[in-house]
């Protein structure tokens, strides 16, 4: 599975930059739905900062830190993808994909020190222009909010039938440890007052004794 995602995840990529290649040299330019979905290339939209055009006033300021946060958030994402079970399947899905758009963006600010958009979308009032790269972090995340919610054996609010048994069966081991925790305890209890109850005995038991031989003594004087 973690080689499917991979070969996926490469895909992707290869996809984001060839699209990016395609539109600066060829200009697209095409209006699939006028003012709602446009396609303009040709190096018109150049974003120096991230989402929405943020930090894109000061890109000397903006992309060092992008280009920081990117390669600490792909560090995250390449751990988070080798060590997650491949039973979170939509997890480790998501993250190949927010991985794709990362890195995608990633060489656009290495290599030209902002991002090539030409994908827009009426969005907020006017057109937000983005790329594929943008489409995979925006999906990836999503996936994987919806899967930590909902989906998995850990959801905040499990609705599937596999999530709900897993955290029952959870539940339920965790209940069993705490019953065998309990009884240890009961039993190391137990055993630290069985020398304490020998002693009393043995006490009531010389007590018992000593009250005879006194009355001995008392009936041998009389």
């Amino acid at each position: 599975m973690s080689i499917i995602l991979t070969v996926i995840s490469a895909v992707l990529l290869a996809a984001d930059l060839l699209t990016k290649y395609l539109e600066e040299t060829y200009n697209w330019n095409l209006k699939i739905i006028p003012f709602v979905v446009e396609i303009e290339g040709g190096g018109v939209h150049r974003n120096g900062g991230c989402a929405f055009s943020f930090l894109n006033d000061n890109p000397q300021i903006g992309q060092p830190i992008l280009i920081t946060l990117t390669f600490i958030l792909s560090a995250f994402l390449i751990f988070g993808f080798i060590f997650l079970p491949n039973r979170f399947k939509l997890l480790k899905t998501s993250i190949a994909i927010v991985f794709a758009g990362a890195i995608g963006n990633l060489v656009d600010r290495l290599a030209f020190f902002y991002v090539r958009d030409w994908f827009g979308l009426w969005m907020f009032g006017g057109m937000t222009y983005c790329n594929f790269a943008d489409f995979y972090i925006v999906i990836g995340v999503v996936l994987a909010v919806v899967d930590l919610m909902f989906l998995n054996e850990w959801a905040v609010f499990p609705l599937t039938k596999t999530a709900k048994a897993a955290q029952e069966a959870r539940r339920a081991q965790e209940e069993a440890e705490k019953a065998a925790q309990s009884v240890e305890g009961g039993a190391l209890k137990d055993a630290c007052a069985m020398p304490t109850t020998y002693a009393a005995e043995e006490n009531n038991v010389e007590a018992q004794q000593r009250q005879q031989e006194q009355q001995k003594d008392k009936t041998d004087e009389e």
